[in-house]
């Protein structure tokens, strides 16, 4: 997998390689063989943290390549070193302006003209599915919308991987607000907690990344996460839990009306990160918003790559014991 089409060793480029599935998305490429460069912005060098990960990844055979999202021809510099890029940057409320620095990034590739593959940061919900999402957490999906009509405005060749929740913000914490660890006494059950939801380890998404970027199957699609093990409800969740720990929980069922009533008073209170969590639950386990939908097994990860030993979430929930 580490040679593209043309037998050619492939070098890949990773952008947001320290965060949360961009770590793991460099050592999947590694893993896969792939010549791999991570990219080093100036303001990097002032985390001692992110400059140790960054450090480990060069140990490890990656090559760190300096650029800024303020300095274009940089960007150029570092697209015109690789074949394929992926960004695993968040695109969310921030003061980074994460949607600013995707569009710098784009207009880097068309200008460098030498990209084979673009893998923008998406991993979640699909975004064309979501126009009708509350705010303010619709505003993620219209910018990584914007950032999708920039990549195909620009004719540069692309796959959109989507379709899960991370397990380390939704399984690990039986899908609860405010907390990354299971409860001890009570949960929360959204609706009757039927709703079907899917759940992925972020290294498999990783993996799935690294598998993707080489795949001429994947060229210019969509491609979803959806393995057959990890669709569960919330309330199958819950029970892996309970199974595992050995002891029941104190089950408090939210109706959909409360769970808005409860968004509204974020809305007065001015949480607006708060609004964006509660919001994407809404859709996620009230809505069914990633399993409302059907999905061919040309266009699935688990189907196209099943050599991926992907981690059942049973397995995962037992780090918290």
């Amino acid at each position: 997998m580490g040679e593209y089409y043309s037998g050619e060793k492939t070098r890949i480029l990773v952008v947001g390689g320290t965060g949360l599935v961009g770590r793991r998305i460099v050592m999947e490429c590694l893993a896969e063989g792939y010549e791999t460069y991570v990219l080093q912005r100036p303001e990097t060098g002032m985390d001692f943290d992110k400059v140790q990960l960054l450090l480990s990844f060069k140990s490890q055979g990656a090559r760190l390549v300096e650029a800024s999202f303020s300095d274009h021809q940089s960007l150029v510099s570092a697209v015109k070193q690789v074949d394929i890029v992926v960004s695993a940057m968040a695109v969310v409320h921030s003061p980074n302006n994460n949607i600013l620095l995707h569009l710098n990034l784009v207009k880097a590739i068309k200008e460098a003209g030498n990209i084979k593959r673009f893998l923008p940061s998406e991993f979640g919900m699909d975004p064309p599915r979501m126009k009708h999402a509350l705010p303010p957490g619709r505003e993620t999906f219209d910018q990584k919308m914007e950032i999708r009509n920039a990549i195909e405005a620009a004719g540069i060749p692309h796959t959109y991987l989507v379709g899960a929740c991370f397990a380390s913000r939704f399984a690990g914490n039986l899908s609860q607000f405010g907390t990354w660890v299971p409860p001890k006494k009570k949960v929360d059950i959204y609706g009757d907690g039927n709703v079907k939801v899917v759940f992925a380890y972020e290294k498999d998404v990783a993996k799935y990344v690294a598998k993707t970027l080489n795949d001429p199957r994947t060229m210019n699609k969509t491609v979803y996460i959806r393995p057959a093990g990890n669709i569960l409800t919330q309330m199958e969740l819950v029970q892996m839990w309970e199974k595992l720990a050995g002891k029941e929980l104190e089950k408090t069922n939210v109706s959909a009306k409360d769970f808005l009533a409860d968004i509204e008073k974020t809305k007065k209170d001015k949480e607006i990160l708060q609004q964006i969590v509660l919001g994407h639950l809404y859709h996620l386990f009230y809505e069914g918003c990633l399993t409302d939908h059907e999905v061919g097994d040309d266009e699935e990860a688990s189907k196209l790559y099943p050599d991926v030993k992907y981690t059942r979430m049973d397995e995962y929930l037992k780090i918290f014991l």
